[in-house]
């Protein structure tokens, strides 16, 4: 079992469910339909067999729209079963279709414009890897997992490292992973360029300041922009050039969508 899925399961049910186990014959099967309550990008159904350890119908897959009222998928168990791990199964799958709803409007908003939108590290501690998932299905493509898999340098990382071509330099004689480095003045940008830096963030500019630092980069790197970035004003910034556009929104605010479980009752099992 997934170790998130445990430890939710743990959590919420602990020694016992006291009120299904009091008031639930043990022998009552039922059924339960997930059903979207609201328009939805839904994302987190292969959690399902884990939580019920049971199989699962699905009548919708990571990444496909749910209009409201549509059931998402359906469980056959003993209905104490099923009521034990009812709020743990909602939890994941509204919060997962949230990222997915979220990145979905994010990546429609720059349609057309040739820039792909990515996920940043803003993610629930624990769910990283869950959130990512969702964020791909929602349509936009996950940035690094962790600090593990790609080289980002960071105004932080500059000032320990003495500046860009020391930070850059270091990087180049540590390994051979791609470099981003964050930019934050002309100077320091052209001195990136200059070292031969391939993937350039430039963090906190508006859409015209963003154009004209683009214009002078002139595709000698790929451009990602990041800060301050909107559903309101993504598609600006998308326009101004940029190979990518990064925000946190899409995991660190995403809603969660509004899904519900409803339970109807079956045979006693002899």
């Amino acid at each position: 079992m997934n170790t998130i899925v445990r430890l939710a399961l743990e959590e919420d049910i602990g020694s016992g469910d006291i009120t299904s186990q009091a008031c639930i014959p043990e022998s009552q099967i039922a059924n339960g339909r997930f059903l979207a309550r609201e328009p939805l990008i839904v994302a987190g159904l292969g959690l399902l067999e884990e939580i019920y350890a049971t199989p699962v119908t699905l009548l919708k897959h990571d990444g496909d729209a749910c209009a409201a009222g549509e059931t998402i998928a359906t469980v056959q168990a003993p209905a104490r079963l099923l009521l034990e791990r009812e709020r743990v199964a909602l939890n994941f799958l509204q919060r997962l279709s949230g990222v997915a709803t979220a990145a979905r409007c994010f990546a429609d908003a720059v349609a057309g414009t040739g820039c792909r939108v990515l996920d940043t590290r803003k993610t629930t501690p624990g769910l990283r890897a869950l959130e990512k998932q969702a964020a791909a299905a929602g349509g936009v493509t996950n940035h690094r997992m962790g600090l593990y898999d790609a080289v980002l340098i960071k105004n932080n990382h500059i000032a320990a490292a003495g500046g860009v071509r020391a930070a850059i330099e270091r990087v180049r004689a540590a390994g051979t992973l791609p470099i981003e480095i964050e930019v934050r003045t002309r100077e320091e940008l052209r001195e990136a360029l200059a070292c031969g830096a391939g993937h350039l963030l430039l963090d906190n500019l508006t859409p015209a300041e963003a154009a004209d630092w683009v214009r002078e980069i002139a595709g000698r790197a790929k451009v990602e922009l990041s800060g301050g970035i909107t559903i309101e004003n993504i598609r600006a910034y998308a326009e101004a050039g940029a190979d990518f556009v990064s925000t946190g929104a899409i995991t660190h605010s995403a809603r969660a969508m509004d899904i519900s479980f409803r339970l109807e009752l079956g045979l006693e099992q002899e």
